[in-house]
């Protein structure tokens, strides 16, 4: 591919990625901003799936530093949407979970979510969205791979 045409590519790029990423993101958020941010959403997601997790699990998850983890954490503990626990074999490490509260919040903006996202992805027929959903995978390896790469580089 010739170096104008790649760098067409890569504008488009940018201005969609942006663009949707700020459009789900404010869709996301009319639906549980009464509740939750985007990323404390998130968050409680990640520890609803892993059912415990660590604040250095959850600031290399996004990619965040400590302080601004810790800052999210304290938020969601706050809200007594997340329990922090250390447990008896390393009293060092603080685990976090959902307290019933956070999984009782999480499930109802789970739902509102659910609903959202399936409007959207009825106007694609299956093979887009088969399509999409293994390009959008594929990125996800790529841009990890990119990230260790780089953290390597610093190492």
């Amino acid at each position: 591919m010739d170096k104008e045409k790649l760098n067409q590519i890569v504008e488009k790029y940018e201005e969609l990625n942006f663009l949707i990423h700020k459009r789900v993101e404010y869709l996301i958020h009319q639906q549980i901003s009464e509740t939750l941010t985007y990323d404390q959403h998130y968050v409680l997601k990640y520890i609803h799936k892993r059912k415990m997790t660590t604040a250095s699990e959850l600031a290399e998850l996004l990619n965040v530093n400590k302080s601004a983890i810790t800052a999210l954490i304290n938020r969601l503990e706050e809200k007594e949407l997340i329990v922090r626990k250390r447990l008896a074999e390393d009293r060092r490490i603080v685990h976090l979970s959902l307290s019933e509260r956070g999984h009782a919040l999480f499930d109802q903006c789970e739902q509102k979510i659910n609903v959202l996202v399936t409007k959207l992805i009825n106007k694609f027929n299956e093979d887009e969205i088969v399509q999409f959903v293994q390009t959008y995978e594929k990125l996800a390896i790529i841009l990890d791979e990119a990230i260790k790469d780089k953290k390597g580089d610093h190492s």
